[in-house]
């Protein structure tokens, strides 16, 4: 079919390729059990975890909650490995940046809806730097677990920051097709 002139000029193909890994980061899909009164989703069961948790020791269990619209970014550990789970009836939007000196996937960046319908665990090591903005209309929640306790002292605390923009604003935008 021929398009018009200025549609074929701005007409493109659709990339459905799988966006760039970062080693380490791990998405373990969880099942969701579901009856005419509501759902169940098991997290973690004692003595029985997935493979891609085996060596990670939790420390600590967190809540959080994100109001519609807003940035939390960017935050990275140098030691603390996290696991996180937004439940399905939210929609967070997590960007991933790996900035570890020397790795294989240095300075990759992955982007990921965590909630939407779809039960995961996101497993973030130390050295990705990683933050999140509430793309729903309430608050979102999310669960994570660590494997080091969390101290504000700041001779032992592991919670580093950049700035908010330091992969470039535009990586919070929704995707406008």
């Amino acid at each position: 079919m021929k398009l018009t002139r200025h549609a074929e000029a701005s007409y493109r193909l659709q990339d459905y390729r799988a966006s760039a890994t970062i080693e380490g980061v791990v998405i373990h899909e969880l099942r969701r059990f579901n009856d005419d009164g509501g759902a169940m989703i098991e997290l973690l069961r004692e003595g029985e975890r997935p493979a891609e948790l085996a060596d990670f020791e939790l420390k600590q269990l967190n809540y959080s909650t994100l109001q519609p619209g807003t940035i939390k970014a960017f935050h990275l550990h140098r030691e603390q490995t996290d696991v996180w789970f937004v439940p399905p009836e939210d929609r967070v939007l997590v960007v991933l940046l790996d900035t570890r000196e020397g790795s294989p996937s240095a300075g990759n960046q992955l982007r990921m809806v965590l909630g939407d319908g779809r039960p995961v665990l996101l497993r973030i090591p130390p050295g990705v730097a990683h933050g999140c903005r509430n793309l729903g209309s309430a608050a979102a929640r999310i669960i994570y677990f660590t494997d080091r306790l969390f101290t504000p002292e700041p001779d032992r605390c592991d919670e580093g920051r950049l700035p908010w923009d330091f992969a470039g604003a535009q990586v919070w935008e929704t995707t406008r097709e």
